[in-house]
């Protein structure tokens, strides 16, 4: 099913301008919905993004939230909310503490965020005693779907590690394979991004990146192809890659980037959108389930990407762990 699922997913050679986010959502849709716990869907926007993704049967969702606001928004905008299930909860940080628990009591497969702050849902997810963390640092992959680039693109962590250290970024790379492996696109090629592709001292993160290398070399980092430092062209541009002298199958292929801090990838992933006018789904990895993290000002194609690339990972973990090559 999964090979099928990667031939669905891979850039079609006739038609490259054919949306990827498309393609992920119609390959999430062959899947059954997985259930997901919906934090604090009070507004029309994480509402109707819930019951669209619902709908197009990505995700099977339970609503947590006060259940007259969420009623009454759903009648305010024409919203069917059918015989989804409500769990009542006063107030946003109680039910951010409900979903939580919810899945903790193993009844979801995903956590999504509802019309609550980030931080307010992630605080109870990072919670030692009630949260949903593991071993796994917990990161943030933005899924791009570029105009004009035949792959989707992976770049890893512009969202919630800021100034994260050597084994802090080897749990973002693995936790960014682990999911492009997961959603059957084959065995990733991973971009260690810095300013250069030369090792030097005085940047440091060229350091941590070549360290990262030999950490894939040694087993500690499994499931992809890693290299680094490689500077944005090189990792993204063949033609970019040989003129610098990069012969690997990494340089000028890249499909996960992995930046050397928040900054730098909240910009990157920012340039995209804003001036390439990509999309950029997000999830979060690293805990018990994956996180459906949405802004507000998402398309509606944006948030069925995200639902539908977590239903996808959901499905795979539901069938078998994550096993490298």
């Amino acid at each position: 099913e999964l090979s099928v699922m990667a031939d669905q997913l891979a850039p079609p050679a006739a038609a490259p301008e054919q949306s990827k986010y498309d393609r992920l959502i119609s390959s999430a849709r062959a899947s059954s919905g997985a259930l997901t716990v919906v934090a604090h869907p009070c507004d029309e926007t994480s509402l109707r993004g819930a019951l669209e993704a619902a709908e197009a049967g990505l995700i099977v969702p339970i609503l947590v939230g006060p259940e007259a606001r969420i009623r009454a928004v759903a009648e305010e905008f024409a919203l069917d909310l059918g015989g989804t299930e409500i769990v009542d909860a006063p107030h946003s940080h109680a039910a951010a503490a409900k979903a939580v628990a919810l899945v903790r009591e193993g009844r979801g497969e995903l956590l999504m965020k509802g019309s609550l702050h980030t931080d307010e849902l992630m605080k109870e997810v990072a919670s030692s005693a009630t949260g949903l963390r593991t071993e796994r640092r917990i990161s943030h992959v933005f899924v791009m779907d570029v105009p004009g680039h035949a792959e989707t693109l992976f770049i890893t962590d512009a969202a919630i590690n800021i100034f994260p250290d050597l084994d802090a970024k080897r749990d973002i790379v693995q936790n960014a394979i682990d999911l492009w492996r997961g959603i059957g696109l084959g065995t990733p090629r991973v971009a260690i991004l810095s300013a250069v592709e030369t090792v030097t001292t005085k940047i440091p993160s060229t350091i941590e990146a070549a360290a990262l290398c030999k950490m894939a070399e040694r087993g500690q980092i499994t499931g992809g192809l890693v290299d680094g430092p490689l500077a944005f062209d090189n990792a993204i541009d063949p033609e970019a890659a040989r003129i610098k002298g990069i012969t690997s199958p990494v340089a000028g292929h890249a499909q996960i980037l992995v930046v050397p801090d928040l900054e730098a990838g909240n910009m990157l992933a920012k340039n995209l959108t804003f001036l390439a006018h990509a999309d950029a789904a997000g999830i979060v990895l690293g805990a018990r389930v994956p996180i459906i993290l949405t802004s507000r000002a998402d398309s509606v194609r944006t948030r069925l990407a995200s639902c539908a690339v977590a239903a996808l990972y959901a499905m795979r973990r539901r069938a078998a762990p994550i096993v490298a090559e």
